[in-house]
């Protein structure tokens, strides 16, 4: 994303420590994080409004430029993010201050297109996603916010690696090529359902067992009465 159109989170520094503070925080609809970088010699704790937070990173953008209080903003990146188990909202996050003239390592997620029309899904094959994220190296201002990868040429047992793939303009990928698999096309097995015909048979479709072929209750046959004469 060019310089100049990064996106742009204000926040402000955070006087509050301990768990129960932060519970508070959340509650009044704040995430607390932390500031990681060269700026700031130690780290510096902050609180985002949660809404705020959420709408940047809907955007998907690696890169994206944070401002405290009345600081000047800084460039920076997603470093983690920790997320409820439950409802999944953002719990907290750690940014990490970055120089735009420095190469980083960072992570990508990777995303396939094209799955619907390729030959082995046509066939009744499907698409197995094996590697969802990828470790690259590249300048803050080259990391894309994804990798599109496209599978819509994949046959039936067809294996796309990373090999395969071409990498973005000034990334270089730090996983083996060779050895991380992208994505699969494989062909779903049948279950096969066991069979219970003759069971049914002994048993019943009650559950109870089966009486035999001209086989009464006792005291019940033909012809018998309690009638007295």
């Amino acid at each position: 994303m060019a310089d100049g159109k990064r996106p742009s989170l204000a926040v402000e520094e955070r006087e509050e420590r301990g768990s129960r503070e932060t519970r508070r925080l959340r509650r009044s609809g704040l995430v607390p994080g932390v500031l990681y970088g060269a700026s700031h010699p130690n780290p510096v704790s902050f609180k985002v409004g949660a809404r705020d937070l959420r709408n940047l990173l809907a955007q998907g953008a690696a890169l994206f430029d944070v401002e405290i209080g009345s600081e000047k903003s800084v460039p920076v990146i997603l470093k983690d993010q920790q997320n409820h188990p439950v409802r999944g909202e953002v719990m907290h996050v750690d940014l990490l201050e970055v120089r735009l003239d420095e190469k980083i390592q960072s992570t990508v997620s990777v995303e396939l297109e094209g799955g619907d029309e390729s030959p082995g899904v046509k066939e009744g094959g499907v698409v197995e996603h094996v590697t969802r994220e990828l470790n690259i190296e590249a300048l803050p201002t080259d990391i894309p916010d994804q990798i599109m990868v496209d599978v819509s040429g994949l046959e039936v047992a067809a294996t796309l690696m990373l090999s395969e793939i071409d990498a973005p303009q000034g990334v270089v990928f730090l996983d083996d090529l060779e050895e991380t698999t992208i994505a699969t096309v494989v062909v779903p097995t049948e279950v096969e359902q066991p069979e219970i015909e003759e069971e049914t048979e002994l048993v019943g479709e009650d559950g109870e067992p089966a009486a035999e072929a001209g086989e009464g209750e006792e005291g019940d046959s033909p012809g018998d009465s309690d009638t007295e004469q």
